[in-house]
């Protein structure tokens, strides 16, 4: 999915790819109609001999993409990393909260129903949606079609992997029964509230009213139940804990920090790092090591979990997982008990200009 990961190195705002930088674009005139170029006529060939597809009408759609350069500038812009401190205030706010508790109590029945059958709880749904999109709010003006088709004939270093998205989009607008060129999404390609890539789309989009569409972009049903899904397929257990406080010897964890991203540690074997948990821990769970920089020059440790694994499944950042987590349990709080709503934020005065 999720195409945050590159975004939030950016130091902006989304399963789920991170296109990488060091690339040097290769970005050619549309001069002639698209289906005639060499290594794109080749894709189509590729589609009409493995897939089935009608190269006439296939060819026709290619010729109406309007390649955007400017991406390629976006995804070659160098990147940076920012303190969990700077980071959370981006998600983590009284104006995501408020909108979050306002969503969940406009569905509050779907999002029971939906976590009855997933097996995931309402709030991490709910934050998944928030961080990625604000409900809706942002969920990109691209054609899906001009960026996946921009960055896989203009970026080399990730021409692989966006060819193999262009491919499962195609096969997805076919299975939807939908028009390739009439889908929008982020500059990456993601789609939808969730931030969906097509092939995330196509192995974890459900059609929760069952109506033959798999509606990521408009129905609630469609959107909450394809994250259920990908979190309950990605190993979710309802109920379990997300995190824990650490207690480190910073000298013997460089290990760790280095592989943050892999689950293959009990919290006992992470002993032998100079890791424990603070708090006491059930049995003896997998367990990643995540420090956070809650303020300058102050790092804090936690041990991330299996369902904390799990969000970093969906975007691959530790931040970009803490974050969704206390959105979630801010949310929780303030619709279980509405005084702990936090209050609007004032609106800023414009200043009119003198004359």
């Amino acid at each position: 999915m999720k195409l945050i990961s590159l975004l939030l190195a950016l130091g902006a705002l989304a399963g789920h790819a991170e296109p990488d930088n060091a690339a040097t674009p290769q970005v050619q005139t549309q001069s002639t109609r698209l289906s005639e170029r060499e290594d794109i006529s080749r894709f189509i060939d590729e589609l009409v001999t493995q897939e089935g597809f009608d190269r006439t009408a296939l060819a026709g759609q290619f010729d109406q993409v309007q390649l955007k350069p400017h991406i390629l500038d976006i995804l070659d812009r160098p990147s940076t990393s920012r303190p969990y401190y700077e980071f959370r205030p981006n998600f983590v706010n009284a104006s995501r909260i408020r909108a979050g508790v306002a969503w969940w109590q406009g569905h509050a029945a779907l999002l029971e129903a939906v976590s009855q059958k997933y097996g995931v709880e309402p709030e991490y749904l709910l934050a998944i949606i928030g961080v990625e999109t604000m409900w809706g709010k942002n969920t990109g003006s691209f054609r899906v079609m001009d960026a996946l088709t921009t960055i896989s004939f203009g970026y080399p270093r990730r021409a692989e992997f966006f060819r193999k998205e262009l491919r499962e989009f195609l096969l997805m607008a076919r299975t939807e029964h939908a028009d390739p060129l009439s889908f929008h999404g982020s500059y990456a390609g993601a789609m939808g509230m969730p931030q969906f890539m097509p092939s995330s789309f196509r192995a974890y989009a459900q059609d929760w009213d069952g109506d033959g569409q798999h509606d990521i972009w408009n129905n609630p049903g469609d959107i909450l139940a394809s994250v259920a899904n990908y979190f309950a397929q990605h190993g979710w257990m309802q109920g379990a804990p997300l995190v824990a406080p650490a207690v480190v010897d910073p000298d013997r964890i460089a290990p760790l920090v280095e592989d943050k991203f892999n689950l293959h540690y009990k919290l006992s074997e992470l002993a032998d790092y100079g890791v424990s948990a603070a708090t006491a821990q059930s049995g003896d769970p997998l367990a990643v090591l995540v420090p956070l920089e809650t303020s300058a020059g102050t790092t804090r440790y936690w041990l991330g979990l299996g369902n904390f694994y799990v969000i970093t499944r969906y975007n691959r950042s530790t931040l970009y997982a803490m974050a969704v987590h206390e959105l979630a349990q801010a949310m929780k709080a303030a619709y279980l008990d509405p005084s702990r709503l936090p209050a609007e934020p004032a609106k800023v005065k414009k200043k009119r200009k003198k004359r």
